[in-house]
Order: structure tokens, then sequence, then C-alpha cells
């Protein structure tokens, strides 16, 4: 099988995995939220990233210090705000669901992956084609986020009064916006984060893996904001004792595939995306997070998120996340051209 078609296939089943770490959260309702997304910070930003990381990457003490206080101040920043942004996006999965939040959550992170560096780096080209041609990308995208927003708003009041203890809609979909805005700092910390990839490379590591020692400090400065707030909220809620409620001992492991999925993700897009060459960065950025918007599209409907709505709802969904699927592509045409 030629290699552009098992990097392609690779960045496929990344996306599916990643569209779907979420979905596990469904099955641990005897946990409340705090108890599941602290388990999946512990497993997802504590221990798989180290675990890659000290296998794949030679003498990470050496590749440190080479690369400088600098690159991994640049990169542990990134990832204590993307961090944040991480507890709004379990927040936002919790209230709204998984197929709305994540339209939305990676509509605003595609939008702002290209609006950004055009603004601050290529100020000169936004009246250019392609400047041109990443505004209306962003149009989409606004329009894509706009009609999602509605479909589950039209949910909620098709199906009355959610559960209690949930957050509102509103609240569900302003996480969803802060979630999305807050993402994008991942890319952020790898493009911070080169000078730690070169080192990693020159002490030995494969250019597929050195990404993992950029990584590191971008997730253990992640996780910290979730490990804080997720343990106050079990203090405050009094909820220690649901990790060892009976019948919950399954959650230890649901908990564990959850951070899998999506750890495992991040590390096979990269690994996918750097055998393409050149086609990683034209075909497989867009197809990666346009394979997620439809997969957690079709998780929330497989799961019964839209059961009962009506069909007014599920058009209006389906239709925002088309929209937002062709915007990620536009967005990515574009930001090959800036």
């Amino acid at each position: 099988m030629p290699e552009a078609t098992v990097g392609l296939l690779m960045i496929l089943l990344a996306g599916a995995m990643n569209g779907s770490f979420a979905v596990p959260m469904k099955l641990t309702q005897r946990w409340a939220w705090e108890n599941t997304w602290l388990m999946w910070t512990i497993y997802g930003l504590f221990v798989f990233p180290p675990v890659l990381t000290f296998m794949t990457i030679p003498d990470i003490g050496a590749v440190y210090r080479q690369a400088g206080l600098g690159a991994i101040a640049a990169v542990t920043a990134c990832g204590a705000g993307w961090g944040i942004s991480v507890i709004f996006i379990g927040l936002a999965v919790e209230a709204v669901g998984v197929a709305v939040s994540f339209s939305i959550m990676l509509g605003l992170s595609a939008a702002l992956g290209s609006l950004v560096p055009l603004i601050f780096l290529h100020s000169d080209k936004i009246a250019t084609p392609a400047g041109m041609t990443v505004l209306a990308g962003l149009a989409l995208v606004l329009i894509g986020v706009t009609i999602c927003a509605v479909a589950g708003k039209q949910r909620e009041t098709a199906l009355g009064a959610g559960a209690p203890g949930k957050p509102s809609i509103g609240k569900g979909l302003t996480f969803c916006v802060l979630g999305g805005i807050g993402s994008g700092l991942v890319n952020l910390g790898l493009v911070f984060g080169e000078p730690i990839l070169k080192a990693a490379q020159d002490q030995g590591a494969s250019r597929i893996w050195s990404p993992n020692a950029a990584w590191l400090p971008l997730m253990l400065a992640g996780g910290v904001p979730s490990l804080i707030y997720c343990s106050y909220l079990i203090r405050k809620n009094h909820n220690l004792d649901r990790f060892r409620a009976p019948g919950t001992s399954f959650y230890w492991f649901i908990t564990g595939l959850m951070a899998f999925l999506w750890f495992g993700s991040t590390i096979l897009y990269g690994a996918a995306a750097t055998n393409l060459g050149q086609l990683g960065t034209v075909l497989g950025w867009p197809l990666f997070m346009s394979v997620i918007v439809i997969t957690a599209a079709a998780w929330g409907m497989i799961t019964g998120e839209w059961r009962g709505s009506g069909n007014k709802p599920r058009i209006l969904m389906a239709s925002g996340v088309t929209v937002l699927v062709v915007a990620i592509f536009v967005l990515s045409f574009a930001g090959r051209q800036v």
C-alpha cells in the first residue's frame, strides 16, 4: 500500500478516535463530572505523555538543556493556557453533548488557527486573494457555529428542561466558545517548541517522534488547571467517596480509555502528517478536524442526544456540520497561500 494512502488512513483513524474520546463519559453516571474529568486528566496528561516521551526521546535532560529555558517556558505557558480551556471543553460536553460542543469548538479553533497568523504575521496580505479567502472561511465558520448553536437551543426547547444540576444551554455554549478559543494554544505551543524538536533530533530522536519532547511540558502544564479545579469540586461537593462507590470499578478503565483515545489520536495524527510531508499540511489537518466533527456529530445521534427533538434540530445540526467541514477546508487552503 502506498505510503500516502497509509498516512491518510492513519489520519482517518486519528480523527475517529479524537471525535470519540468524550463518549465514554456517558457511562460514568455514578461519578460526578469532576470525578470523571480528574481521572481523564491524570491518565491523559500526567501518565501517558511521560511514558511515551521517555520511550521515544533519548536523553530528555540533554534535549531540554540544549533547547534552553526560553523555549520550555513558552511551551509551558501555552500548555497552561490550553489547560484552562480543557476545563471548558469538559464542561461543554457535559452541558450540550458531544455533537454540539465538538462542532462549535473545532470550528472556532480552525478559524483562529488561520486568522491569528494572518493578522499578526502576514497583515500585509489581508487584502490579497489569500487573505480574503481566510476571511471567507471565517465567515463560514461563524455561520456553521451559529447553525449548530441554534440546533442545540431547539433541541433543548423540544426536550424541555435539562437534567438537574447540568448547566443551561447558554452556559454550555459559552463553555464551547471558551474551549474553542483556548484549544488553539496547542498549535502555538508546538510553534514555540521548535527548538525543542530540533534538540530532540540532535540527541538522536527520529523526526516523527521529536514532537513528543515538546508535548511533555505542554501537557504536564495543561493538566494542572484541571487537577486543581476538579480536586476543588470533589472536596466542595464531597464526591471523594464516589471513587469507591459500588459498581464503579469499571469506571477506572473507562476514563483510561478516554485518555487513550484522546492522547493516541494526537500522537497518531502527528506521525501520519509527518510521513505525508507536504500532503500532510495541505490535506491532513483539515481532514483530521473534519473527521473529528463528523464523528462527534454521529456519536451524538447514536447515543440519543437528539432523540425526541424532532427532525428540524437534527437537520439544522447536520447543516451546521456540513458548513463547518467546508469552512475547515477553505481555511486550510487559504493558510497554504498566505
